[in-house]
């Protein structure tokens, strides 16, 4: 089952209304992943299901960035894709793979396979 988009979600992309679009295709790609809280702070919007799975933030709110949303995805080896603006591997068990998004249609097939791979993972 998927949460419902919160409030303080919708508020996080105030003025970005892109950033909301793309906020909402990613939470209709884990509807049905199974039980998933969402965690709203100042800097990210988290999705956790034991841990954090998925991070989406506004890169423009901390650097000087055209690009809406990213996606960050928190998976327990590294993923071979060209689509990952960045691979970093901060603890041994966890590698975050950064996806810029800079519209709906990117969050396709490929994009929810690996949010239902990071959801399996926590």
């Amino acid at each position: 089952m998927s949460p419902a988009l919160p409030s303080d979600a919708v508020a996080f992309f105030d003025g970005s209304p892109q950033g909301l679009a793309i906020c909402n295709a990613v939470f209709n790609a884990i509807s049905g992943l199974g039980p998933i809280s969402v965690r709203v702070s100042k800097s990210q919007i988290a999705l956790r299901r034991r841990r954090g799975f998925a991070f989406l933030w506004r890169p423009g709110k901390y650097v000087k960035s055209t690009v809406p949303v990213v996606l960050s995805l928190a998976l327990p080896h590294e993923l071979g894709s060209h689509r990952f603006k960045q691979v970093a591997h901060p603890a041994p068990s966890v590698w975050m793979h950064h996806l810029e998004l800079r519209d709906p249609g990117m969050v396709d097939v490929e994009v929810a396979q690996w949010l239902q791979e990071a959801f399996d993972a926590a």
